[in-house]
């Protein structure tokens, strides 16, 4: 536990540190997003036993790595298209060591990844001068329901929500999740409005209520989701690089399915009304 709460505080203060040099030196969000990228796809890699198959392994790190760190819109598209050429390439070149299946697996979780989480940088651009306030309330929003999740699941978890898939998940801890992460996406609205703003910036708390609902359901399948994977692969996590969560990407799996709703959200209810 103690190593939990302790890597939970350096997460945060580093993405704090992100929001505070921000305006100095906007490039530290993307390079974040690009390791976040790589250290997930190669525990991913390592998880399914495709580290040996450096043929699929390297175009596939070099993409996600890379792709965060562009943000032309027209040399994304060719990332994109000369990654999949390359990864189909390979396939028929190494057709008897490796299977469609395999292919399959990494090349979407590939552009899975990197592409929902650069997601973050178009909220930047979206949010304007209040972009890194929609960046963290993205990745919060996710994060809280987890912790929301964890510790209302430890206290009073009674009955399991998908034992097969997730033993320690519970129905209480899903409303732990909901309750937590709904009350802090109102006190965090309210606090860059009427403390840090001092009301001359006004948010919208029904998009502040919407986001901690779908935040926390989207938080929930992107952790069943990934945890679905870790089953099948006969693992608990997929590294130890973050004592007492695991991996990267035990870390980041339910933002990645968390902040592409944030996304589309706030583009129809503006987070930022005034």
């Amino acid at each position: 536990m103690k190593n939990r709460v302790l890597s939970g505080v350096v997460l945060v203060a580093l993405m704090l540190a992100i929001v505070i040099f921000n305006h100095s030196f906007p490039l530290a969000l993307n390079i974040v997003l690009a390791l976040v990228s790589l250290f997930s796809i190669t525990e991913l890699i390592s998880a399914i036993g495709m580290t040996k198959k450096y043929f699929l392994a390297i175009p596939s790190v070099l993409f996600a790595a890379g792709l965060p760190l562009v943000e032309l819109e027209l040399l994304q598209e060719g990332l994109y298209y000369v990654y999949t050429v390359v990864l189909f390439a390979s396939l028929i070149r190494y057709h008897k060591e490796a299977t469609f299946r395999e292919v399959g697996i990494i090349y979407s979780m590939t552009l899975l990844i990197p592409t929902a989480l650069m997601t973050l940088l178009e909220l930047r651009k979206l949010g304007g001068n209040h972009g890194m306030f929609y960046v963290m309330m993205a990745i919060f929003s996710a994060w809280i329901a987890d912790v929301g999740g964890f510790f209302a699941g430890s206290l009073f978890g009674k009955h399991k929500l998908c034992p097969e898939i997730s033993p320690k998940k519970t129905v209480e801890g899903v409303a732990g999740g909901f309750v937590l992460n709904i009350a802090a996406m109102l006190v965090f609205g309210w606090i860059f409005s009427s403390v840090f703003y001092q009301g001359t910036v006004q948010v919208s708390y029904l998009t502040l209520l919407l986001m901690g609902i779908g935040s926390t359901i989207f938080s929930i399948l992107g952790d069943l989701s990934f945890s679905l994977i870790k089953r099948s692969c006969h693992i608990k996590d997929f590294g130890q690089v973050i004592p007492g969560h695991g991996g990267i990407l035990d870390r980041f799996d339910s933002v990645i399915f968390t902040v592409p709703y944030v996304f589309f959200l706030v583009q129809i209810l503006p987070l930022v009304i005034k």
